[in-house]
């Protein structure tokens, strides 16, 4: 029997949205927003060197395909990429209205979000009273920090010792739908934090409010914070089944690598591996080599978006795009006769882009161990179908 081994390289988009036009960082639009394409470009000026040097190196990923996909999104050359491709290859739209994380990953695993995500859209004093008054239920406090559109390293900085000093928790949002709380793990407490954003993760969905998430932090005033890696997301479920579901019916094992677990709330999961990316990494390769017949690997490797994206540093990108070339290179060589790796993005967030939004994106759809050729423009769900003809599984 086969296996399939689903990676998504969390942000990595690769330019023209049809409906770039109608998303925006700030005032600014998404249209021309290419997070592979300007990368390259940026690389090749020499613009991108600290840590690394030269044209942007991605043998592995232009080897399946990776360059023809930006060219066939977007129009777009990146610089140094675009070898003829020895994989299968193609170019993935989405349907669904938002440009965030849940979205992009229940598409990609055959659901598209049926409703409009709710967002709070004012800077400061984002959150509604009745918000307000079910954290500091839950949290037992007489109040909240932050209550704005906020970076996470930046909100930690600025209400660390306020929080420390009040207990209060820090609130904060962006422009996804999220409703962030970060906490100090020793001083607030970690089982408390996850407890807060349990209780008040039904409210939230409710108002479809995509996801809580848990941001604990550690360190002093002195010394300085630094979030840890003891986030935890609560994702709203998918309203119906997905990809692992399908898996799962028909005795398939699914394995969850990095977050998949949280953006599908261990729906259809049984065996989740969380960890850094170079963690997740060791976790992929490991999963190559042990994997069931007939079973299912769904990974994401987010620290291109939230280390690199977000924070605009496209030296930074480019560095964790090399580093990912490089390890899956040895991932691919490891793949059995039969199996599949198709890797894809869930949407863009260009480092070179204005304000620190995702970016409206295509996708790539880079295929290992299924032959060559060009899959053309494709959807989002067609990447479950994909993987789910592969393994023999029925598509409702």
């Amino acid at each position: 029997m086969a296996r399939a081994f689903l990676v998504v390289m969390d942000s990595v988009g690769i330019g023209g949205a049809p409906d770039a036009a109608d998303y925006f960082n700030g005032d600014l639009p998404d249209t021309g927003a290419n997070t592979v394409a300007h990368i390259a470009q940026l690389c090749a000026r020499g613009a991108a060197c600290e840590g690394r040097e030269g044209p942007l190196n991605l043998p592995n990923l232009d080897r399946l395909g990776l360059g023809r996909a930006v060219q066939l999104a977007s129009g777009d050359i990146a610089t140094g990429l675009g070898r003829e491709p020895e994989g299968l290859w193609g170019v993935a739209t989405e349907v669904s209205l938002g440009k965030d994380t849940p979205s992009g990953h229940w598409e990609l695993a055959g659901l598209p979000v049926p409703w409009a995500w709710h967002h709070f859209d004012q800077k400061e004093n984002s959150f509604p009273q009745d918000v307000i008054d079910r954290v500091c239920a839950l949290a037992e406090t007489d109040g909240i920090l932050g209550n704005c559109h906020a970076s996470g390293t930046t909100i930690i900085k600025d209400h660390g010792a306020e929080h420390i000093r009040s207990g209060w928790p820090i609130c904060y949002t962006s422009a996804d739908s999220v409703f962030q709380i970060a906490a100090h793990e020793e001083h607030f407490g970690l089982d408390r934090l996850l407890s807060l954003c349990a209780g008040l993760a039904p409210m939230l969905h409710e108002m479809k409010v995509g996801r809580v998430i848990a941001r604990p932090f550690v360190g002093t005033v002195e010394g300085g914070f630094a979030r840890t890696k003891n986030r935890r997301d609560y994702a709203m479920r998918p309203p119906g089944p997905v990809l692992t579901n399908w898996v799962q019916e028909v005795g398939g094992r699914v394995y969850a690598v990095g977050k998949i677990g949280d953006i599908f709330s261990m729906q259809g999961i049984d065996v989740l591996h969380k960890g850094t990316d170079a963690e997740l990494m060791t976790h992929l390769s490991d999963l190559v080599g042990t994997a069931e017949d007939g079973s299912l690997t769904f990974a994401n490797f987010v620290e291109f978006d939230s280390l690199y994206g977000h924070r605009r540093d496209v030296a930074g990108y480019a560095r964790a795009l090399e580093w990912f070339d490089s390890r899956i290179g040895a991932v691919i060589a490891r793949l059995r006769p039969g199996d599949m790796l198709l890797l894809t993005a869930d949407h863009g967030n260009d480092p070179s882009w204005r304000g620190t939004d995702h970016t409206r994106e295509r996708v790539p759809v880079l295929i290992a161990g299924q032959g060559t050729g060009s899959l053309g423009l494709i959807g989002f769900r067609d990447v479950a179908g994909l993987v789910a003809g592969h393994l023999g599984v029925r598509v409702p």
